[in-house]
């Protein structure tokens, strides 16, 4: 089997050495020739233009992205299409939204070229050595080219989810939960510095991260974190988001399912960027009015 994969950001760089590994034959393909340079030095075959990529593969041909999702997607979709043809497999890897997918899929049915959206969980170490795939797409073209995800999945981590954006639906659905997740152990964390105990924070989740409840892979790179920065001193707390918990809250309003956490988990991020705190200010001055509370000034 021969593959394109087009990205090679962090996920799609150690994705493109995880299928070389498992000895699938992959051309790889980036915008930035320092990319394609440095992933050629380590023995992987390499394209210098779309065009170059689409004439090294055989057909039908398959060609996985793993790039930005929102317009990077649309617009590598838009360059591919012309240069493929009938039967021709395009894999979106990255975090689209389901909608978009969906849209995108009738697309390109309609000019007989096949669109399976994969959801992909694991991080940068999942992509080197093991994925977490969640598949979507047509049942008898997935099955078609089902060997592929296996290989680069970790053991029992690849799934058929369903019909064309299914994938991209279970992915965003996972990435809502990951925010309410990360936001709790963030507040545990909290309330842990504010104690009137010295704790080590490397020890606390080397503790938790074995044996306990709450063990896991966030607990394990949380442990990692502060193994390199003991109080994270050296970083501010300022947290961005993919746009999935959004998209995720967005579909719940729609579908009238409560999310409590997972919306307070989105707030949170949006307020990490609040330098000006105008909120606060206000509450501020309406206690200062009515009560003779303190305020502080600026300084």
């Amino acid at each position: 089997m021969k593959i394109g994969l087009i990205g090679l950001g962090k996920m799609g760089y150690n994705l493109a050495l995880n299928m070389k590994d498992k000895e699938i034959d992959v051309i790889a393909y980036d915008v930035s020739v320092n990319a394609v340079n440095q992933i050629h030095a380590l023995g992987v075959d390499v394209a210098t233009s779309y065009e170059s990529l689409v004439m090294q593969l055989p057909l039908p041909r398959i060609i996985w992205l793993m790039v930005p999702s929102g317009t990077i997607v649309q617009t590598v979709i838009d360059t591919l299409t012309p240069l493929l043809s009938k039967g021709d497999i395009i894999i979106d890897g990255g975090n689209s939204r389901y909608l978009d997918t969906k849209r995108r899929y009738n697309e390109l049915q309609q000019k007989n070229i096949h669109l399976i959206d994969c959801g992909t969980s694991g991080g940068m170490a999942g992509a080197r050595n093991g994925a977490c795939l969640m598949v979507g797409g047509e049942e008898k073209i997935v099955k078609s080219i089902e060997n592929l995800f296996v290989k680069i999945a970790v053991k029992d981590g690849y799934a058929y989810m369903g019909n064309p954006g299914s994938g991209h639906f279970v992915k965003m659905v996972h990435n809502g939960i990951e925010y309410g997740m990360m936001q709790a152990i963030g507040e545990g964390f909290d309330l842990l510095q504010a104690s009137q105990y010295e704790l080590d924070y490397q020890k606390v989740a080397q503790v938790w991260a074995h044996g306990s409840i709450i063990e896991g892979a966030l607990m394990n790179y949380i442990k990692d974190a502060f193994s390199k920065d003991a109080t994270l001193e050296s970083i501010e707390g300022k947290i961005d988001d993919s746009g999935e918990g959004q998209w995720m809250i967005e579909e719940a309003l729609q579908s009238k399912v409560a999310l409590p956490v997972i919306t307070h988990s989105l707030f949170a991020r949006y307020k990490s960027k609040d330098f000006l705190k105008f909120s606060e200010k206000v509450v501020a001055a309406m206690r200062n009015e009515f009560g003779g509370h303190a305020v502080y000034p600026k300084k």
